[in-house]
């Protein structure tokens, strides 16, 4: 995700492996953007300006890709002569961003030098959402280059994020290794392919970031369902094992989501009840308070979807729970006011989303069951001295 009007680094040719920031997690074929940005930089202002830059403006893709040769040859000498002295190499790291990006550099460079392979990658993980042939997906995986762990890592990372469920991937994936296994996966080569599901996995925390009250909540549950994804594609079939690295992976991406998680749930009690309460004078909807709730509610459905992937049960329960109880309350408050007066527009409106509310925390069935009742009570007429 890029700040609008501002250009992708490496003119988008690497995108397929950047990941957005925060990256604690580090993998092999996997870029984070702070660093892309900092080699990018480097690249344009200290290694090549006169390539890149040869009139003050920056080239586009199509001008890059002709000059591709001398512009490596060209960072093969700057990093040759950086290696020479220390001193040298202190300055190409402070240059370039800091030890980290500088670290980064060999993941940048050997995705550049195959950047055609990328998106014959990303072409495989689209096919697998498409295929149901297990035998083609086990020799296609067969195919790739596995025991250039280097070369793996950048292809997986770049296949995965076009997969939109990696089950089907992860099912072949165990019967070439023979057992599900962490150590029969990594032997057969598939090491690389795990680190990629962690990678995209990490990523989703970029968009499970607060982003204040009117943050994008389909973005929000988006995110989540592709974690419990990613996530269950990997504990579904590999053992892992729990004082490996990936163990300590999966418990610290666990824990970091459910950490963005909980604080939202919090907010739903609050929100449901501040929406559908009458106000004592001057009643009137308020838009934005029934809205928070809503997608509240809508986020409480697709957290009950994905918690075997987090760790929020107890918070998870007990809001259920809550919410139930208080929807049934508010619905029947708002009938018994229709029911008194069936031009009743401001608890018309609470009605009518206490139902979409209520679809999302029961089901469709009892929502039609509201909606008849809804419907019997605008029909009845009020009598007079009853």
């Amino acid at each position: 995700m890029r700040a609008q009007g501002k250009p992708a680094p490496f003119f988008g040719l690497l995108d397929p492996i950047i990941v957005e920031d925060p990256a604690e997690f580090l993998f092999d074929g996997a870029l984070p953007r702070e660093h892309a940005d900092h080699i990018w930089t480097w690249m344009v202002r200290d290694v090549a300006p006169d390539m890149l830059m040869p009139d003050g403006v920056l080239i586009d893709a199509t001008a890059f890709e002709p000059i591709m040769p001398a512009f490596m040859a060209r960072l093969r000498d700057v990093l040759d002569m950086a290696k020479d002295g220390n001193e040298d190499g202190r300055r190409l790291r402070m240059q370039i961003g800091g030890e980290e990006s500088y670290e980064r550099l060999p993941v940048a460079l050997s995705a550049l030098r195959q950047r055609a392979l990328l998106e014959k990658a990303k072409a495989f993980g689209r096919a697998t959402n498409a295929t149901a042939d297990e035998a083609a997906l086990m020799a296609a995986l067969q195919a790739m280059p596995l025991q250039d762990h280097g070369a793996t890592a950048l292809l997986m990372q770049a296949a995965v994020g076009q997969m939109a469920n990696p089950n089907k991937l992860m099912a072949a994936v165990v019967r070439i290794a023979g057992a599900p296994s962490e150590a029969a996966v990594t032997r057969a080569g598939f090491g690389p392919l795990i680190d990629a599901l962690l990678a995209h996995a990490q990523n989703q925390l970029f968009y499970l970031s607060p982003m204040g009250a009117f943050a994008d909540i389909d973005l929000t549950c988006r995110a989540l369902d592709r974690f419990h994804k990613l996530v269950r594609a990997i504990n579904g079939y590999v053992e892992i094992n729990r004082s490996g690295r990936w163990a300590q992976v999966l418990a610290g991406l666990t824990k970091a989501v459910s950490g963005r998680i909980e604080p939202k749930l919090r907010e739903i009690m609050p929100d449901l009840n501040l929406a559908m309460r009458r106000r004592e004078s001057g009643d009137r909807v308020d838009s934005d308070r029934m809205l928070s709730a809503i997608s509240g509610i809508y986020l409480l459905a697709t957290v009950r979807e994905c918690r075997d992937s987090l760790a929020l049960n107890a918070a998870f329960e007990q809001t259920w729970n809550q919410v139930g109880q208080a929807l049934e309350v508010h619905i029947n408050r708002n009938l018994d006011a229709i029911k008194a007066n069936p031009a009743d527009a401001v608890a018309g409106e609470r009605l009518e989303a206490g139902i979409k509310m209520a679809e999302l925390r029961f089901n469709r069935e009892y929502a039609d069951v509201l909606r008849r009742a809804r419907e019997a009570a605008v029909r009845r007429t009020p009598t007079s001295g009853a």
